[in-house]
């Protein structure tokens, strides 16, 4: 398979996105545990916006071991935070992910070589694991590259590169969404006349599997029914405000 899913030909494409162009923008929620190794895995000349709503010492954790990052304390379920971590940033591209993995060692490398065109609006990447369910992961990443490139946009909120620019027309993040944002505003981004490519050299890796131990299947098809009536407009008011279940 292709390293990436990418727009016509006939886009003009320039260079890559640049580091100072980057900002990271992760939500975090009483996690503690898994901030060392994260912020390890970042380079410290990337700028990081963190929205925290924990009542452990995640925050105090990151400001120490981070004091060039931004923490922002706001009691926000995930579309909020990633919304809120989008406004504070202030370079052309942010980065969305989640605390509880680690970017590739070539992830900035990567991102920095791959052509970007005016009209590209989202560059997804692979969520991979370099120890449990790393099958699943594997088969998920292709799963997500084969819909990207069929037209239906496959994202991850923990790799996904957003133009704000595009954030922006799109209208943000769906703030009734608990679960499921990440795909929903990909959608809109893609509708509204932007390029939605898929990287897969582009990697981040899990660490922390609670959800997919609690079963795959589970979580699988949680994730492909909310998705499928989000896609299809099926899906109520009333429903889009509760996760199904999903965090708990």
């Amino acid at each position: 398979m292709s390293d990436s899913v990418v727009a016509p030909a006939t886009r003009h494409r320039v260079a890559g996105i640049a580091v100072r162009d980057v900002t990271v923008v992760v939500p975090t929620r009483n996690e503690a545990a898994n901030v060392g190794r994260f912020l390890t895995s970042l380079p410290t000349d990337v700028a990081l916006v963190v929205v925290d709503a924990s009542d452990d010492d995640t925050p105090d954790l990151i400001e120490r071991i981070r004091p060039s990052a931004t923490v922002l304390r706001e009691r926000a379920h995930i579309a909020e935070a990633r919304q809120i971590g989008a406004d504070a940033a202030t370079t052309p591209w942010v980065v969305c992910t989640d605390i509880d993995v680690a970017f590739a060692p070539d992830y900035f490398d990567v991102l920095a070589a791959h052509p970007v065109g005016p009209h590209d609006g989202v560059v997804c990447g692979a969520k991979l694991s370099t120890g449990d369910h790393a099958a699943y992961y594997r088969l998920f990443t292709r799963g997500s590259a084969l819909l990207t490139q069929l037209g239906l946009p496959a994202a991850s909120g923990s790799n996904m590169v957003v133009r704000t620019e595009a954030l922006a027309d799109a209208g943000g993040f769906d703030l009734e969404l608990r679960c499921n944002e990440d795909s929903e505003v990909v959608w809109r981004i893609r509708g509204g006349g932007w390029t939605v490519g898929y990287l897969e050299a582009l990697a981040v890796h899990a660490f922390d599997h609670r959800r997919l131990e609690r079963g795959r299947v589970r979580k699988t098809l949680h994730s492909l029914f909310r998705c499928g009536l989000l896609y299809s407009g099926l899906m109520n008011e009333r429903v889009r405000r509760s996760d199904w279940g999903y965090w708990s």
